[in-house]
């Protein structure tokens, strides 16, 4: 009997040291990424929370950059540096992305909008606005012109979900999402000790490293928001169908061209993937181009879904005619 209490007293303190030395690791781990990959820009309480934002460039209107489910606010630095020589642009962390506070649950666009509303209040930044939405951030910015119509000038959505799309698509995708779904919940769940313990930042490195701003995902509140967006996004979906049409305010859509078939999804078929393709590009994406009366759709021929990475030049010009069209002292350029 002494023998096992002393071997489960030795157990004991091996693990309580292993999970000691695991959470400092993962502390220095952050402090180092944080030093070496800081994210710019101030946090701002919107009453209780905070959210970061970082903001650049001056002129009217200002652009507002909302990011798609599970996208970081540091993903817009190719699309926000170049904007900011001509415009004043505001990047941000959604509730629990990034360095922004974890907010209230669940997570939809009518939350995400109000929060978004307070913060460039909070932060000093004035209408009029031009929203740029991508993908998930589609429904948000929609949203937020359905609220504040008054102060919002133009949008451009690049690639932005249509909240008809699960009728439309194949029935591969509802299966889809749903196992996708349940990978970030199983992640939410088990983040508090993958994440703390320095597990999940020692299987990133063991698989060829962490990348500089890997620091920002390490976070449960990060998790948990993904996975609430992602639950609700029907409801999400529904609140972007209810802003109803945006009139005649300038609005450009920018429709991903390259083939789905290019990038393997589980679950779907090659002609799952051809038919998506095709109504995505020539249904779904001219539903969002109808909302205005100036509505353009522009295909982004070589780009697949992540257009602010592949090709941001063509979400500055689109911002840029959309800021020339707000201001018609400026001379009107939009080149594709």
């Amino acid at each position: 009997m002494r023998w096992t209490v002393k071997t489960g007293l030795v157990i004991m303190c091996l693990a309580v040291l292993a999970a000691f030395g695991g959470a400092t690791y993962q502390a220095i781990g952050t402090l180092v990424d944080e030093h070496r990959s800081p994210e710019p820009g101030v946090l701002v309480d919107i009453g209780g929370y905070r959210l970061k934002i970082f903001c650049v460039g001056a002129g009217s209107p200002t652009v507002v950059l909302e990011s798609g489910l599970g996208d970081i606010s540091v993903e817009w630095q190719p699309v926000q540096s170049v904007i900011a020589h001509f415009a004043r642009i505001c990047a941000y962390d959604r509730a629990g992305y990034g360095g922004s506070d974890a907010g209230p649950m669940p997570r939809t666009s009518a939350t995400i909008a109000k929060e978004l509303h307070t913060v460039l209040q909070r932060a000093g930044e004035k209408p009029p606005f031009v929203l740029v939405g991508h993908s998930f951030g589609g429904y948000n910015v929609r949203v937020f012109n359905g609220k504040y119509s008054n102060e919002v000038a133009g949008l451009v959505l690049v690639d932005s979900v249509q909240e008809d799309e699960y009728k439309l698509l194949p029935p591969a995708w509802k299966q889809f999402s749903a196992d996708l779904l349940n990978h970030y919940e199983r992640q939410a769940r088990t983040a508090p000790l993958l994440i703390n313990l320095g597990i999940a930042r020692l299987m990133l490195q063991s698989r060829g490293g962490l990348h500089p701003n890997d620091y920002l995902i390490l976070q449960a509140k990060y998790l948990r928001a993904r996975a609430s967006e992602l639950k609700n996004i029907q409801t999400s979906a529904e609140q972007a169908r209810a802003a109803g049409l945006i009139g005649d305010k300038p609005l450009i859509v920018l429709t991903a061209g390259r083939s789905l078939d290019s990038t393997p999804i589980p679950g779907l078929s090659p002609k799952d993937l051809m038919d998506s393709q095709r109504i995505w590009a020539q249904d779904l994406q001219p539903r969002l181009a109808h909302l205005s009366t100036r509505g353009k759709q522009v295909n982004v021929l070589d780009s697949g879904h992540d257009i602010p990475g592949e090709r941001p030049d063509v979400v500055v010009e689109a911002v840029r005619g959309l800021c020339n069209a707000a201001a018609p002292h400026r001379e009107t350029r939009y080149n594709r």
